[in-house]
C-alpha cells in the first residue's frame, strides 16, 4: 500500500510546515484512513491501539477547526489516566504550534483543584482531561462545555473498564447534541457498540491492524521449576540482553515494589509503578523512565495503561498474563515504528496451563529456552545512559524548554547533543543529560539563571 502524505489532507501551508518539523512524513494506517472522515467533520469510531498515531489523526481535525480568536472550550478530549491525557496534550500542542495563543488545558485528577480553578478563569480552547475530574468541574460549574463542537473519546474501551460509564454519560449531556463526535479505543465490545449507539450520528467506521507485526518482536519463554526462582530469572534475563529500556508486568502493586527493590539492591537502574503512587511520584517515575535515565520500569497492567514510551527495547512478563489478549497488548509495546523488540516472558511448572492456553491463543506451541548461565550474575549491572536533574521551577514561573536548553548550552556549557528530554510542569521541571554531562550540566544550571531567576536544582539519585 502506497504511504499518503499529509498534504493530500488540504491542510493551510503552515501546519504542513510544521508537521514537516516534527517529522510527520507520511501518515500512519488510523491517519490516512480516519483523518478525511475527521476533517469533513463526519463522526467516527477508529479502532487503533497506543503507539498507531491516533492522536494526529483527532488531533489534527481538532486543531484544524480552531477558532483561536474565540477564547472559549471548542474541544474536549476524554482519556481514562493522567499520564494519557498529559501525553494527548503535549501531542496537541505540537500539533497547534503553528498557530499563536493557542490554549490546551489537562483536567486530571491527582492534581490539586486550585491551580486548575486559576487556569479555567483565564480561558483555553481545548481541554484534555479524565472522566471523574471533567465531570466534578461540572458539578462544581467552574467548567462551560456549552461551545463544544468536537467531543473525543480516547481509549473508550480502557474507559469503560475502568468504571468511568457514568461519569462519560454525565458529561456528554453537558456537551451540544449538534456536534462531532470521535471514538478511539483497541478493542470494539458490546459495551462500546452500546456508547457509540447513544452519544454519536452515523459514525464512520474504520479499523486500523490492531496486532503487531510478529517480525519486529523477538518472543523468548523461559520455564522454571520453583516459583522462589522469579527474582532470579529476571536479573539473568537482563544480563543476558541487556536492554536500554525494560518495561516488566507484574500482577500486583505489592509485587512491582517487591521486584523493583530486589532490582536496585543488586545494581540496577528500576522504578515501580501502581496506582498508590501519589501523582508527582508517578509523574517523576515516567519522565525519568521516558528519558532513559532508567533502565527498568516495573508496572501493573493498569498502571501501564495509557503509556507509549518511545524506543521500548524490551517488555518482560514477570508471570504469563491471565488473559491471552493482555500477553498480545503488553508485547505490542516494543518494536514499534520500524524497530525490532524484544518480549520474554517468564513462568513456573505451576503455570504450565496458562502457557497451553497462550499458544492455542496465538496459534502455536510455546517452545521454552534453555536459561542463560548463572555465571552472568557475577557481572555488575549495567548503568543507563542519561542523568535527570530536577529544577524547582515550571510553568507556573514561566520555565520553557528553550530556557533550559539555552541555560545548559550558554557559554561554557555543555554540547547541544548531550541534553534529552526536557519536561516542563507546573512548579518543577526535569532535563535528561549524558551520564558523563551531569557534573557541568549541574554546576551550569546552579550558577546561572532561568527568565532572570536562580532555582533550585538537583540530580535525582538512580
Amino acid at each position: 500500500m502506497n504511504q499518503k502524505t499529509f498534504a493530500s489532507l488540504g491542510l493551510p501551508a503552515e501546519q504542513l510546515a510544521n508537521l514537516d518539523s516534527l517529522e510527520y512524513r507520511s501518515m500512519t494506517a488510523i491517519q490516512a484512513q480516519s483523518l478525511p472522515h475527521v476533517l469533513q467533520g463526519r463522526d467516527v469510531i477508529a479502532q487503533a491501539k497506543t503507539g498507531s498515531g491516533k492522536t494526529a489523526a483527532f488531533g489534527l481535525g481538532l486543531v484544524n477547526r480552531l477558532v483561536v480568536n474565540r477564547f472559549r472550550v471548542q474541544s474536549l478530549v476524554l482519556c481514562p489516566t493522567r499520564e494519557l491525557a498529559d501525553q494527548v496534550a503535549r501531542e496537541l500542542r505540537r500539533l497547534a504550534r503553528y498557530q499563536h495563543n493557542v490554549k490546551i488545558l489537562t483536567l486530571c485528577g491527582g492534581a490539586p483543584f486550585g491551580p486548575q480553578l486559576d487556569s479555567l478563569r483565564h480561558g483555553a480552547h481545548i481541554v484534555v482531561g479524565t472522566p471523574g475530574r471533567i465531570e466534578e468541574h461540572l458539578r462544581k460549574g467552574t467548567l462551560n462545555l456549552g461551545e463544544v463542537s468536537c467531543l473525543v473519546l480516547d481509549e473508550a474501551d480502557r474507559m469503560l473498564d475502568m468504571g468511568f460509564r457514568e461519569s462519560v454519560d454525565a458529561i456528554v449531556s453537558q456537551v451540544p447534541k449538534k456536534r462531532q463526535t470521535l471514538l478511539f479505543s483497541a478493542t470494539y465490545p458490546e459495551s462500546i457498540r452500546s456508547l457509540s449507539g447513544r452519544i454519536m450520528n452515523r459514525p464512520q467506521m474504520v479499523i486500523a491492524e490492531s496486532r503487531h507485526d510478529d517480525r519486529s518482536i523477538r518472543q523468548h519463554f523461559f520455564r522454571f521449576e520453583q516459583n522462589k526462582q522469579r527474582l532470579t530469572m529476571l536479573r539473568l534475563l537482563l544480563h543476558r540482553f541487556r536492554p536500554e529500556s525494560t518495561l516488566v508486568f507484574c500482577n500486583t502493586k505489592r509485587e512491582t515494589e517487591e521486584v523493583a527493590d530486589d532490582l536496585r539492591s543488586h545494581g540496577f537502574s528500576a522504578l515501580a509503578l501502581h496506582g498508590d503512587l501519589e501523582q508527582r511520584a508517578r509523574d517523576q517515575v515516567l519522565v525519568r523512565f521516558s528519558n532513559r535515565s532508567t533502565s527498568v520500569l516495573v508496572a501493573t497492567d493498569v498502571a501501564a495503561r495509557g503509556l507509549d514510551i518511545e524506543k521500548l527495547d524490551a517488555v518482560i512478563n514477570y508471570h504469563i498474563a491471565r488473559d491471552p489478549e493482555v500477553h498480545v497488548h503488553r508485547i505490542g509495546r516494543t518494536g514499534r515504528a520500524g524497530s525490532k523488540g524484544l518480549a520474554c516472558t517468564l513462568f513456573s511448572a505451576s503455570e504450565d496451563y496458562r502457557a497451553e492456553r497462550l499458544g492455542e491463543y496465538l496459534g502455536e506451541k510455546i517452545e521454552y529456552e534453555t536459561l542463560p548461565a548463572f555465571s552472568l550474575l557475577e557481572k555488575p549491572a549495567f548503568r543507563p545512559p542519561m542523568v535527570t536533574l530536577q529544577i524547582d521551577g515550571g510553568r507556573k514561573q514561566k520555565v520553557r524548554p528553550g530556557d533550559i536548553l539555552g541555560a545548559l548550552t550558554g557559554e561554557e556549557g555543555i554540547a547541544g547533543k548531550q541534553v534529552g528530554k526536557i519536561n516542563v510542569f507546573d512548579f518543577f521541571a526535569y532535563v535528561a543529560v549524558e551520564r558523563n554531562a551531569a557534573k557541568p550540566a549541574l554546576r551550569k544550571l546552579r550558577s546561572g539563571t532561568l527568565k532572570g531567576r536562580s532555582f533550585r536544582v538537583r540530580r535525582i539519585s538512580g
